[in-house]
């Protein structure tokens, strides 16, 4: 919701595989060479493995609020969650045992769409496209063309074009809604309306309470009033807002020192960086950390910043299948036997791997403990993004290192921001003390980019020690198990609906199949006059027969409100016949 919140003989293709996601799109990489900048951050040989592992192996051969009446709920639902196993990691039936690992993902569900509604879902997105065709054929948009432009390139190709103006715009006032409130439990959005179809808005002079379920807000620290914004407001008075200057010349200050020492401390690990944006944490350090002779292994689900950083770093990306360590094996295997093919097969200067804590959106887990194997298998480097999971997950909310118990060192560089858990704004990078060292005279996200606003830094501080239990309370500890609780109970009474859901259990990243482009449309605008705001997604952030609502949730949401919202969901699935789901349902009540 915008403001609111088999080869075909070679495995050298640059191309990134056509993907989709939350602002996944396909890439290719170039770049300028920068090679001896590339060799100040020391690279593993590969060389001796490329002899040992080159060989073919086995398929199987793979490590392994409240002004709103939120009134209880009305109607007992029969309940059905069961979860599905991703297929390449069913156990053997003859073990009878399940490892840790897979024990953790037989939670992790990706029901597959019906038939009919894929056929339905195809037919009613090239409906759109042909009327779309016919209505600028003839009704030809002012604003089609750019005025004065001759001789420049467009800003949009062909399709872009087309597709904002005939598609997109069609359920525009579904997304970009500003808002006039903290984005907590609750938040106000102002009232809009258009007279032309969507081309344009303008502002009613009314506003909406609404119960938020499409902010980022895991664990409830986005709010006006509280410790938090007390220590932001004084520190707003101390320091001023901002010190417009970067950390290299006159932005560097002790509490963005105490900050980044508070931040290595809380995960465990040597050292860390902080930056402004998290969005350029990602965007503006991997071209530091990766060249030309560098090959990466990317999720096909990674979010938008990191393929923005790996197209600008010019190294050589190579996408796996969402979450298949099987796959990812393979193209492990491949780039490190076969080395860089622009050099004649000389070893790459480093390999990495790139994973999400928690995928945006698709709400699923990775799995951190064989991912760590592959990457001790092949010598290669793990960057793990955490944006969306830290503070989300583990038992003291330290992402999924936590989740899992895995040591954090384990992990080369971890990523995050500060912007979700936190409730402020801003991005991490955490790790080795010479990976940090080397990042505060090469990165230019720290050498050009203004430094952290006093009272953004102070909002991180305060939250932090809060969730580490330095302010003396168990604040912290009771936000992140209320998280927990309310994401178990809410994917368990959604289960229960009929309604198919994406992601594993455990995360609050709850993503709802609507498939067909109409419906997100009809689900966003209906969930609102039930004074619910979520957030709809569709082509090209899902894939085109995947269409979803995805829902938020956060420590500070009561059982009442969830309720309230379950409710409503009920009723608009019906309505809507969005009960997909062909699973068997447990009549078992859900306990929260």
């Amino acid at each position: 919701m915008g403001n609111f919140d088999g080869d075909s003989g070679t495995v050298f293709e640059q191309s990134y595989a056509t993907t989709n996601g939350n602002g996944r799109v396909p890439t290719e990489t170039s770049s300028p060479e920068k090679q001896e900048l590339l060799r100040k951050f020391s690279a593993p040989a590969y060389t001796e493995i490329r002899t040992r592992r080159c060989q073919p192996k086995a398929a199987n051969d793979v490590q392994s609020p409240s002004s709103i009446n939120y009134h209880p709920e009305k109607k007992s639902i029969p309940n059905g969650h069961a979860s599905v196993l991703d297929q390449e990691s069913k156990p053997n039936q003859a073990e009878g045992k399940l490892s840790p690992e897979l024990e953790h993902f037989q939670k992790t569900s990706f029901e597959e769409v019906p038939l009919h509604t894929a056929c339905l879902t195809y037919l009613g997105f090239y409906l759109l496209m042909i009327l779309g065709y016919i209505n600028q054929l003839l009704f030809v948009p002012k604003v089609a063309t750019e005025k004065g432009r001759d001789g420049y390139v467009a800003l949009y190709d062909a399709f872009e074009s087309f597709y904002s103006r005939y598609v997109y715009r069609r359920i525009k006032d579904c997304w970009n809604r500003p808002i006039c409130s903290v984005p907590g439990d609750e938040l106000t959005l102002k009232d809009r309306v258009t007279d032309d179809y969507g081309w344009s808005f303008k502002f009613t002079g009314t506003e909406t309470r609404c119960l938020n379920l499409g902010s980022y807000n895991y664990l409830g620290f986005a709010a006006a009033t509280g410790q938090c914004a007390d220590d932001s407001e004084q520190s707003a008075r101390n320091s001023g807002l901002a010190y417009c200057s970067s950390r290299c010349e006159l932005g560097d200050n002790e509490q963005l020192q105490e900050l980044e020492a508070l931040t290595a401390r809380y995960f465990g690990v040597e050292d860390a960086i902080v930056f402004g944006m998290g969005f350029a944490t990602n965007a503006l350090n991997l071209p530091s950390l990766l060249g030309p002779n560098s090959l990466v292994i990317s999720d096909e689900k990674n979010h938008a910043s990191i393929i923005l950083g790996l197209r600008l770093s010019g190294a050589t990306t190579k996408v796996f299948k969402h979450n298949n360590m099987r796959d990812l094996e393979r193209v492990l295997r491949q780039g490190v036997c076969y080395g860089n093919p622009k050099k004649g097969g000389q070893p790459w200067d480093k390999v990495m791997i790139l994973v999400e804590g928690i995928f945006s959106m698709e709400g699923s887990i990775v799995r951190l403990p064989e991912v760590i194997a592959l990457k001790k298998k092949y010598k290669a480097y793990l960057y793990l993004d955490e944006a969306h999971s830290v503070g989300a997950m583990g038992s003291r909310g330290r992402g999924v290192t936590d989740y899992f118990n895995v040591d954090p060192k384990e992990v080369d560089i971890l990523m995050g921001t500060f912007t979700k858990s936190f409730g402020s704004a801003g991005g991490y990078l955490a790790g080795s003390k010479k990976l940090i060292d080397f990042l505060r005279t090469n990165s230019h996200a720290h050498c050009y980019a203004a430094s952290i606003s006093p009272p953004i830094a102070q909002q991180i501080l305060t939250s932090m020690k809060t969730i580490m239990g330095e302010d003396g309370t168990d604040i912290g500890r009771k936000k992140i198990h209320q998280l927990a609780r309310n994401t178990r109970y809410f994917r368990r009474r959604l289960a229960q609906l009929g309604v198919i859901t994406y992601g594993h259990e455990d995360s609050p990243v709850v993503p709802m199949l609507v498939y067909l482009f109409s419906k997100i449309g009809a689900v966003v605008r209906t969930l609102t006059t039930r004074h619910i705001a979520a957030v709809g997604a569709g082509f090209p952030a899902t894939p085109i027969m995947e269409g979803r609502i995805r829902f938020c949730l956060s420590a500070a949401h009561t059982k009442e409100q969830l309720d309230f919202a379950l409710e409503a969901i009920d009723e608009i699935a019906d309505d809507l016949g969005l009960k997909y789901s062909r699973k068997p349902r447990d009549p078992n009540p859900v306990i929260y």
